[in-house]
């Protein structure tokens, strides 16, 4: 039966002139007759699934874990589908991710949700700084975020860092075991995507002499190193299957074995994760386990775009070039107006990872570099994520190839460079079929 609960999100963005948004509309979803019952939810991203996660949780067969996901933006409420397994119908269209109007129904399998945007208004929680750490940033995207890591630094909760490349996910990490009271403790940094399964096991949970062959002394792994600290997985959506539950035993046990040893040793530490892909829709997929996710995803954090806060951009070029040690005249050049105007106009697929290789390469010039032409739009209609992911892989492969070319193809000092290990570069060279040992003229 129908019923007259009200699930309850944020929506329309209320924006003033020359202002960024400090408060958004409110909207509800009212379940339509055949519609189980959900709970109260508020929050600017909203999800609806059967996992108990969700903001919405319907007990609902044809319902995937996690289906899809209400997001207030400045121009609307957007539904996203996240690779459900029956698909996110707005008035009976398949949508991979539309706006909703007042009165659009929203289908999930056999349930039904109508969408409704209401006339009270809710305030955003914003911090007052304009920096954390190594982190700065005046847009209200950025301030919201401080807000939420404010509050999760002086706990020992486990943090999920969500976003996309080069937003600075590793920078936020640090920040947040700086502010908390492990601060004095290590940070250990794992790149879980790097790795092949085994020498991954033999990273985190470190093994004993004689272990497998090679293993000619005892090694301490990443977890029991981070004791008494923060341990940091990078590019959790790229850890093996087969090791996803001995992930899962140390976080409900806190408790590790080391690879060829029978005792368990108790670890005391802070876990922060972060993704630059959807682990709800990898969960969907069958690819990674949903009580993993459950378990890291206690404080989820988004960290926007460079696209989401243009208005930082004039702070962010100045501390950038201050890190990169440039003089008060480079400083004044590259943050004349008419230069700011035209890095807010790019787009930045790389985020500030890219903007911070930009004004590097300005400074060996001493000058504003050129920007790399817009990446050519894609022939035909498709949905934002695929081109986003189209517009990343294209910004991946240009770099990678530029990368190649200065290094003459020697993989190790190009793995400098980038900052990554040599085995994550090779994954990415394989990637984008380009091969290593000699520069690409693709």
């Amino acid at each position: 039966m129908a019923t007259n609960v009200i699930e309850q999100g944020q929506a329309t963005v209320e924006m003033t002139a020359g202002r960024a948004p400090t408060s958004v509309g409110v909207f509800q979803l009212t379940p339509l007759e055949g519609t189980p019952r959900g709970w109260r939810a508020t929050g600017g991203r909203l999800t609806i699934g059967t996992h108990p996660s969700n903001d919405v949780v319907l007990d609902e067969a044809t319902v995937s874990r996690f289906h899809c996901e209400l997001r207030a933006q400045d121009d609307g409420v957007w539904v996203a589908d996240l690779d459900s397994r029956n698909g996110t119908l707005v008035d009976g269209i398949r949508v991979k991710s539309a706006m909703l109007r007042h009165g659009h129904v929203l289908r999930l399998g056999r349930a039904a949700l109508r969408f409704e945007r209401l006339a009270e208004r809710e305030a955003l929680e914003i911090s007052p700084r304009t920096a954390f750490g190594a982190l700065v940033g005046s847009s209200v995207a950025m301030r919201t975020v401080f807000a939420n890591l404010e509050k999760a630094a002086p706990t020992d909760a486990t943090v999920l860092l969500e976003g996309e490349t080069g937003t600075g996910k590793g920078a936020v990490a640090e920040a947040l075991h700086a502010a908390s009271p492990r601060a004095r403790g290590p940070f250990v940094v794992v790149d879980c995507g790097a790795l092949t399964a085994s020498l991954l096991e033999s990273e985190l949970f470190g093994h004993e002499k004689g272990a497998f062959t090679g293993a000619d002394a005892r090694r301490i792994g990443a977890f029991e190193e981070a004791s008494g600290g923060t341990i940091f997985l990078d590019e959790i959506g790229e850890l093996p299957a087969e090791m996803q539950p001995r992930l899962l035993r140390v976080l409900e046990n806190r408790t590790v074995r080391r690879v060829g040893h029978n005792t368990q040793t108790p670890v005391d530490l802070r876990v922060v994760a972060a993704t630059n892909r959807d682990l709800r829709s990898l969960v969907n997929d069958g690819r990674f386990r949903a009580d993993l996710y459950y378990r890291l995803a206690v404080v989820r954090v988004h960290i926007p775009s460079l696209r989401e806060r243009p208005d930082d951009l004039p702070e962010l070029v100045s501390s950038l070039l201050r890190t990169l040690g440039a003089s008060d005249a480079q400083v004044g050049r590259l943050t004349a107006a008419a230069v700011l105007d035209r890095l807010r106009a790019s787009t930045w697929q790389g985020n500030v990872r890219e903007l911070r290789n930009y004004l590097e390469r300005s400074l060996v010039l001493d000058d504003a570099a050129p920007l790399d032409a817009p990446l050519a739009s894609t022939a035909g209609p498709t949905t934002l994520p695929e081109a986003r992911r189209r517009a990343l892989d294209g910004f991946e492969r240009s770099y990678l190839q530029e990368l190649l070319r200065r290094h003459h193809g020697k993989v190790a000092a190009a793995a400098r460079e980038a900052g990554v290990a040599r085995v994550y570069l090779y994954r990415l060279l394989g990637k984008h079929g380009l091969k290593p040992g000699a520069p690409s003229d693709e």
